[in-house]
């Protein structure tokens, strides 16, 4: 799935929701973060609840092209590690 502008206040619940949906109802979910323009701390706990729901059913959640502001906000929040980040290369 792919993600696109902002991931904030507004947009967060929709894509937890089908973040939610992807992982009851695949392997391996791979989010393409490349179109995100914002993340705020309520997209970063929409994506961290993924993360636990995908381990709790041993489902593989990678995140895909992560900007640099997302990867800065991972780090300063210690979370990174919640997911496999894959950079294209």
């Amino acid at each position: 799935m792919t993600v696109a502008g902002d991931l904030d206040l507004v947009s967060a619940p929709d894509i937890r929701e089908a973040l939610r949906a992807a992982v009851s109802a695949h392997d391996r979910v791979d989010v393409n973060c490349g179109r995100l323009t914002f993340v705020d701390c309520s997209g970063l706990s929409a994506l961290l609840a993924a993360a636990r729901a995908a381990k709790a059913e041993g489902v593989e959640l990678r995140l895909y092209a992560v900007p640099h502001s997302l990867a800065r906000l991972l780090w300063l929040s210690h979370t990174g590690s919640a997911f496999t980040i894959e950079q294209p290369g």
